[in-house]
């Protein structure tokens, strides 16, 4: 696939996998084998294949049930798309170890696709849950010594 497609890819995976909560559909947009790595260390496990990664969108819908994520850009180049999203929801369930506080949340990242044949392979996230856990309450204080 050329870039275009990529990007479409990358597009169609968010609105209909990630904004229709159909973690059942992923199957038309990864690998079987696909593999995330988790951009904040501590927040979320490397994921390991289609079924890891169904459990990991089933985990953050029962924390952000109406989460919605939107591209703010979408670039490509060679088998590589990188997208600048913003995602938003209401934390109704557990996140990070915090008790749903039923508080609107709004934070962004910076995802890297790597597309093999006309599917993700691979995924490396990194959003900003330092912000995240700030809205919900928890910040973070600089360890001394």
């Amino acid at each position: 696939m050329g870039t275009a497609e990529n990007k479409e890819l990358v597009r169609r995976m968010v609105d209909e996998c990630v904004n229709t909560h159909r973690a059942d559909l992923l199957d038309r947009f990864v690998t079987a084998d696909v593999r995330v790595h988790a951009g904040t260390p501590g927040t979320a496990p490397a994921t390991e294949g289609l079924q890891q990664l169904r459990e990991s969108f089933f985990r953050i819908r029962t924390s952000l049930p109406d989460l919605h994520v939107h591209l703010d850009d979408v670039l490509a180049e060679g088998d590589r798309v990188a997208a600048r999203w913003t995602g938003s929801g209401t934390h109704s369930g557990a996140l990070a170890g915090i008790a749903p506080t039923g508080t609107p949340v709004r934070w962004g990242g910076t995802d890297i696709y790597r597309i093999a044949g006309d599917q993700v392979a691979e995924w490396w996230r990194n959003d900003d849950m330092v912000w995240l856990l700030h809205q919900l309450g928890r910040d973070l204080t600089p360890v001394s010594g």
